[in-house]
């Protein structure tokens, strides 16, 4: 039996045939490596009991725990066992105990604020608090099963994306519980819950209600019924494609007038530059600045950036005669008239910040009526030449028509 290093542990891998494999510390009694059929590798520890009982119990791991933090811990358990202590009982007695709420908590300190970005740990909060506690909250963490997963998923059927997205929450609550010991590894028990297919809503505006929206900004902007940020972010949104979060997010030291871009510091998809056209260029150039806020859509709290856009904007479609649009809908405007002029879909993507081709394919459609429109003006101007008319170009007609 070899110590165990990081080098072993890293070349060491799962024997054929068997379920776990295990890997014993020659200088550590009880201290081993337990290797799945996966290649999943966790620390163990086992030992006895004073009245004589044998437990094996998972100490860590690998990847979230070094080898040396997993030796150190089983020391730290060993001398528990050595006092009379069993450790094994006192962490399922713990798993017992722990509810689904308590994991909200621990999900939300150190995982969710941590690591993903504000406006996603909002929608987290807010999932959390409307749909999964009120729902599984009392539930031992150790004891939710498909079952309930079934049944919260179930529950939210008239909201299909919603429950989508509440079980893949629930998933990675879960897969962290895993990690953390309070569940067994593999017992994820969203796993094989089917999900709700989600209609992808594709609405652009046309160039008629285009017309309406802008009738609606000019006329509440005269009037002054609601703020110039407000306005202004909506015109911005309609002229560049952006996310709402990067208007509303955006600085002036962003704003690079000289390159004709904003460069955004952060984004959805990280740091991010977008480029301007020129009325882009002259709504930024013409709009108002406030001393101390450095925010292009200043807010009505001092040095704060607009927050609430939805009410204005339910005003404002209200006037247009537009009550279906989305703010999102406005990117997806932006998306369509590039597609129908026959803007490359890989630049498209670009413009708009997909990182995943697949994302941009939808105005693939779009962009073929562009291509359409192409060929029908080039092919239609040399079958002329070759005709020797120089004059109109006559359209294709369909037999019988």
């Amino acid at each position: 039996m070899p110590k165990l290093t990081k080098r072993i542990v890293d070349e060491a891998g799962p024997e054929p045939g068997k379920s776990q494999t295990l890997i014993w510390d020659s200088e550590f009694r009880g201290f081993g490596l337990r290797i799945s059929a996966k290649g999943r590798k966790t620390f163990v520890l086992q030992y006895r009991t004073a009245e004589g009982r044998e437990h094996r119990m998972t100490v860590g791991t690998y990847g979230a725990m070094t080898v040396a933090e997993a030796r150190s811990k089983a020391g730290v358990l060993r001398g528990e066992v050595e006092q009379g202590g069993n450790p094994a009982a006192r962490v399922q007695a713990q798993r017992r105990q722990l509810k689904v709420s308590d994991l909200a908590r621990r999900y939300l300190e150190e995982h969710a604020r941590p690591k993903k970005k504000p406006a996603s740990v909002r929608n987290d909060e807010s999932m959390l608090r409307r749909l999964i506690v009120p729902r599984l909250g009392r539930i031992p963490v150790a004891g939710v099963t498909r079952s309930d997963v079934s049944r919260l998923h179930s529950s939210l059927k008239t909201t299909p994306t919603q429950a989508n997205r509440a079980v893949a929450l629930l998933s990675k609550m879960m897969s962290l519980a895993e990690r953390w010991g309070l569940r067994p590894d593999g017992t994820n028990p969203c796993r094989h819950v089917d999900h709700y297919k989600e209609e992808k809503r594709e609405r652009f505006l046309s160039s008629e209600e285009m017309q309406r929206l802008g009738d609606a900004l000019a006329a509440v902007e005269e009037e002054g019924e609601e703020m110039p940020s407000a306005v202004l972010a909506l015109r911005l949104l309609v002229l560049t494609g952006a996310r709402r979060s990067e208007i509303l997010g955006l600085t002036w030291d962003e704003v690079d007038f000289e390159a004709r871009c904003l460069r955004l510091r952060d984004s959805k998809t990280g740091k991010k530059t977008i480029p301007l056209g020129a009325p882009a260029l002259e709504l930024l150039t013409k709009a108002d600045r406030i001393d101390g806020n450095p925010y292009v859509c200043p807010g009505f709290k001092t040095g704060q950036h607009l927050v609430n856009l939805t009410k204005p904007w339910y005003r404002i479609r209200e006037r247009a005669g537009l009550p279906d649009v989305r703010v999102h809908d406005l990117r997806h405007s932006f998306a369509s008239a590039a597609a129908s002029q026959g803007v490359p879909l890989a630049v498209l993507g670009s413009l708009l910040g997909h990182t995943q081709s697949q994302t941009t394919q939808r105005y693939a459609h779009l962009a073929q009526d562009a291509r359409q429109e192409a060929m029908e003006r080039v092919s239609g101007g040399l079958a002329a030449k070759l005709e020797g008319n120089l004059g109109e170009v006559r359209p294709f007609r369909r037999k019988g028509t």
